[in-house]
């Protein structure tokens, strides 16, 4: 695209950027609602001050301040971080293009690795309330396209690299327990194999390359900046979620 070209593209996609923006207060909650330690029960009110948290009253505390109307304490991930995440994927989407059944089911899967990937950042899980429905709808999304255009070869590729690579993180994490994945980035593997499979055996492979690498910087640069010890647990689930973007976006 070139200078010219610019500003026609973004009269084009800016209705529907803000169409989709105004999703962000329901990713907002789902992020404070499910960054809470395990066994714990989901967030519905500041911590601070018991305000009610609810999508009925999202301002400010469900929006890019995110700071609750009670007291003024930041409630959930930092100011515009769902809504610059958001973006994110919109660009992703944008960048894709057609066929509309594909792109429904990977906007489906972005809207859910969003809060994913902040959860997983701040508590360290990745909570089956958003694993298992990102994995069922973008399943279902994948066969609506098959039905509606190159028929079941693709869909059942994709259903056996989804399983495929849950298989091999579940296998990781019995094999090496807290040393290896853990069991929620096992299920998000079921949606990353979903999506990658649909166009490819090569692409899944690719995408867990890119995660594996990006994890592996990740970790340096944590420890060179002394924010983690070779001991520390870190989330993976970002990283997963970073390569299968990376690899959606080498198809294009």
């Amino acid at each position: 695209m070139t200078l010219t070209e610019t500003p026609s593209g973004v009269r084009r996609h800016g209705p529907r950027v803000a169409a989709l923006l105004t999703l962000t207060p329901l990713l907002r909650l789902a992020v404070v609602r499910h960054a809470v330690p395990p066994e714990s029960p989901h967030r519905a009110a500041c911590d601070a001050c018991g305000t009610p948290i609810r999508l009925d009253r999202p301002w400010p505390v469900l929006g890019p301040t995110a700071r609750c109307g009670g007291c003024g304490t930041r409630v959930g991930p930092p100011p515009a971080t769902v809504e610059l995440a958001t973006l994110a994927a919109v660009a992703v989407l944008v960048l894709l293009g057609p066929p509309v059944a594909v792109l429904v089911a990977t906007a489906w899967w972005l809207a859910f690795a969003v809060p994913l990937v902040l959860v997983d950042v701040a508590v360290h899980r990745l909570p089956d309330r958003l694993t298992w429905p990102a994995a069922a709808g973008t399943w279902l999304g994948l066969g609506v396209a098959a039905l509606t255009g190159p028929g079941p070869g693709p869909w059942l590729r994709a259903t056996a690299a989804g399983l495929g690579l849950a298989v091999f993180f579940a296998a990781s994490t019995l094999a090496f327990g807290a040393r290896g994945f853990g069991l929620g980035d096992a299920k998000l593997a079921v949606s990353v194999g979903l999506l990658l499979g649909w166009y490819g055996w090569a692409l899944p492979v690719t995408g867990l390359l890119l995660a594996l690498t990006l994890s592996a910087l990740g970790a340096l640069v944590l420890l060179a900046t002394r924010r983690a010890r070779w001991t520390s647990h870190l989330p993976f689930g970002p990283y997963l979620v970073l390569g299968a973007v990376g690899a959606l976006l080498l198809v294009r």
